[in-house]
Order: structure tokens, then C-alpha cells, then sequence
């Protein structure tokens, strides 16, 4: 589905990513949607390939839901991976996004799961917007 975003869109979307790096100490965090495209980020992904790191993490969920079905699951809605210095907290967002944010060892997984179920609702609340305002341009 192709969406047109609004700058009043773009200000809501970018306030909650801002909230979410601010309330969870996350280095960064990015809004994709399934496809891999980036939406907005926030935060400093200092040497992180945005483009290539969106497209795996599309490809991830994809294979994860393949697993899931195999499973007798709908989906797997979340993902999280630990590195040594680094890790990854994946978040689907209704059908279509996905939050990814990325952390050190400092800042815990609870915190970053507390805080991204915290903007899940406000997303899902403007990209309902979204997705119902581009519907009916489509239609025209």
C-alpha cells in the first residue's frame, strides 16, 4: 500500500521515537515498514548501514513468521538478539511496521520492551490515520 505522510505525521511519528530513545537510553531506534523501507529514525546509529539493516530485519521477520506457522503460531511479534557490546529489539506494529531499536549492556531488555509496548499504541493510533487517509486517496 503506498501512504503519503503529512509534516504533521512526520512531527508525531518523530516525537515518539524521540520518546522512546529518551525513556529507554537506546542508542537508536528506526520505523520500518515490512517491506524494509526505512520510515524515521531517531537516535545516533553511528556506523550502522540504515538501508541494509532494514532489509535484513523485513527478511528476519519474514523467515521468524515462517517458523512461527511451522510452529502452529500466527506470528512471532517480537525478536531480540544480545551481542557482546551491542543488541537488537525488534517489534512488529500491527500488520505493517515494524520498531527496531538498538542497545548496549547498560540499558535492559525490560526497559526497552516496557517503553517500545509503551509508543506501540501511539503508532498503531497515527498510522491507523495514515492507512484510512491513503485508502480513500487511493480509491479516487
Amino acid at each position: 500500500m503506498n501512504i503519503i505522510l503529512s509534516g504533521k505525521d512526520i512531527v508525531r511519528i518523530d516525537g515518539c521515537l524521540n520518546k522512546l530513545v529518551a525513556s529507554s537510553a537506546a542508542h537508536c531506534v528506526f520505523l520500518i515498514d515490512r517491506s524494509g523501507q526505512l520510515i524515521a529514525h531517531s537516535g545516533n546509529p553511528s556506523t550502522v548501514d540504515v538501508a541494509a539493516l532494514s532489509a535484513l530485519t523485513a527478511a528476519n521477520f519474514g523467515a521468524t513468521a515462517e517458523i512461527a506457522k511451522l510452529l502452529g503460531e500466527d506470528e512471532f511479534n517480537l525478536l531480540f538478539h544480545k551481542g557482546n557490546k551491542e543488541n537488537i529489539y525488534f517489534s512488529g506494529v500491527g500488520e505493517h511496521l515494524i520498531v527496531v531499536t538498538i542497545f548496549d549492556n547498560k540499558t535492559s531488555l525490560g526497559l526497552v520492551r516496557l517503553r517500545v509496548n509503551k509508543i506501540t499504541d501511539e503508532l498503531l493510533e497515527i498510522f491507523s490515520a495514515i492507512f484510512e487517509r491513503s485508502k480513500y486517496m487511493n480509491s479516487e
